[in-house]
């Protein structure tokens, strides 16, 4: 990598510890630190939530899923699309009314308040463990891109570290303003990169249409190049988090009102699919031409099967850029990573001190020394999941396995609360309690599921049964 390259690369990381540093000396309490005192407009948090879900480890994956399947992939972030519309029409409504009575700062908070203060706590747990993984997906993302650009100066265990330290450094300082503020930027300069720079020269380098088409079989180009399975597991996964998602709910609570949240929403829809959904799986699907026409040999890659399929597009973006313009493009791409990774960090540090550290020690009396005990906390969790990425493999499986748990712990009791009128606090627990443990078990012991489904699928199912057996009895029995 040249060393312009590098020059503007460090630049920007300088740039956004700068941001950390601005909101550290502003932040004033908990409530500037966890929801950006809930006054922020929707641009700015439409812009934020589609970086946190979408992020560098979807475009990573989306990489990947384009290197080994070509456009079919991009349904993956059409899932994304339904849930964020889903999730502005039925679900935004009702938080921000209760808003209207209740301080809220996470998504247990709002769940303990339809059933009891144990149903916060499970769910307190749940929400923390899930967001520690996708943190260190996040992480794992950003090394394996550096890993990739930066050969032979890096190796991957040193790329974790150098990116875990800006992300926890940054974020332990700022807090959810500076997540927001650095999100709207960040992501501006990924679409920018992409558009304007990123696609244009990849599909240049490797031949136009013709080049491309004489290489990839005719299925790489079809939508249909996907089975039902999978999208089924996409699905299943990724719609419900819209409803369960920690860092989307700090987002609805900081939204000025009811119709600036949901007009984020929407705009993180559209942003989701079609735009970055295409852009995401053409990247991989240059590449993996790229990879064809021996465009890596040089760099010791002689064909697809020689590579991680996620290796594919930082190997492309390296490969065809030009000095000054590939600083600047792994500079969007580490932007889009540590906009996930910084959210969902801060979405773990609330849940583990909001939800289940204030349940057993009492917390500081005074806003300056509970924003300190949150920078703390957020430091020790960040370092928690530098250490988790250093032990897996894979970004887009760390990170579905993350939703997964989330998603089968807690989405039936959200659902529960919504539309119906009585439900029980045992039916929410053991709901909890019964779907993400059956999730993260088949997870675990890699299990071989009939056709191929997600565990995510039995343990929904399973919290789903659970919830209505024992919501009927415990009401029946009242009456």
């Amino acid at each position: 990598m040249h060393f312009l390259d590098i020059f503007v690369f460090a630049l920007y990381m300088m740039g956004v510890i700068g941001i950390g540093i601005y909101f550290l000396i502003r932040n004033k309490g908990v409530d500037d630190y966890y929801v950006g005192g809930r006054k922020i407009g929707s641009v700015h948090i439409g812009l934020s939530v589609v970086a946190t879900d979408v992020g560098g480890g979807f475009s990573i994956g989306l990489g990947g899923l384009g290197f080994v399947m070509g456009l079919a992939g991009s349904w993956m972030l059409f899932t994304g699309l339904i849930g964020a519309w889903l999730s502005a029409v039925l679900l935004i409504p009702r938080v921000k009314k209760l808003e209207e009575t209740r301080t809220f700062y996470t998504f247990p908070q709002f769940l303990g308040s339809f059933y009891n203060p144990n149903v916060a706590l499970l769910a307190g747990i749940i929400s923390a463990i899930g967001y520690l993984g996708f943190t260190s997906s996040q992480v794992l993302a950003g090394a394996i891109l550096a890993e990739a650009t930066f050969t032979p100066l890096l190796d991957r265990q040193t790329a974790l570290i150098i990116m875990g330290v800006i992300v926890i450094v940054y974020t332990a300082m700022g807090g959810i303003k500076a997540v927001i503020y650095t999100d709207t930027i960040q992501w501006i300069i990924l679409m920018s990169g992409l558009i304007f720079i990123g696609i244009p020269i990849a599909f240049y380098s490797v031949g136009g249409m013709a080049g491309i088409r004489e290489v990839l079989p005719p299925e790489f180009f079809s939508l249909a190049n996907i089975r039902w399975q999978q999208i089924l597991n996409w699905g299943v996964t990724i719609i419900p988090i819209w409803f369960v998602g920690m860092t989307l709910y700090q987002r609805i609570y900081a939204s000025r009102n009811r119709k600036q949240a949901q007009r984020a929403w929407y705009i993180a829809g559209l942003f989701e699919w079609p735009v970055m959904a295409f852009m995401g799986v053409l990247l991989g699907l240059f590449a993996r031409v790229a990879i064809e026409q021996g465009m890596f040999e040089y760099l010791g890659f002689a064909g697809a099967e020689d590579i991680d399929s996620e290796q594919g597009l930082p190997l492309l973006l390296r490969t065809v850029l030009p000095v000054g313009l590939m600083g600047l493009m792994m500079a969007a791409y580490f932007s889009a990573i540590m906009s996930t990774a910084d959210s969902c960090l801060m979405a773990s540090s609330g849940n583990f001190l909001t939800d289940i550290l204030t349940k057993w020690f009492k917390a500081p009396e005074s806003n300056r020394s509970f924003l300190l005990v949150s920078q703390g906390l957020t430091m020790v969790l960040g370092t928690i999941a530098l250490l988790l990425a250093s032990v897996m493999p894979s970004v887009l499986d760390l990170m579905l396995h993350s939703y997964a748990f989330m998603v089968s712990g807690l989405f039936i009791p959200v659902v529960g609360a919504l539309f119906m009128k009585r439900p029980h606090p045992a039916a929410a627990f053991w709901s909890m309690l019964l779907g993400g443990g059956t999730t993260i078990t088949l997870i675990i012991g890699e299990w071989d599921l009939p056709l191929d489904l997600d565990p995510n699928i039995f343990g929904i199912t399973l919290a789903l049964m659970s919830f209505i057996f024992i919501n009927f009895t415990k009401n029946t029995s009242k009456n």
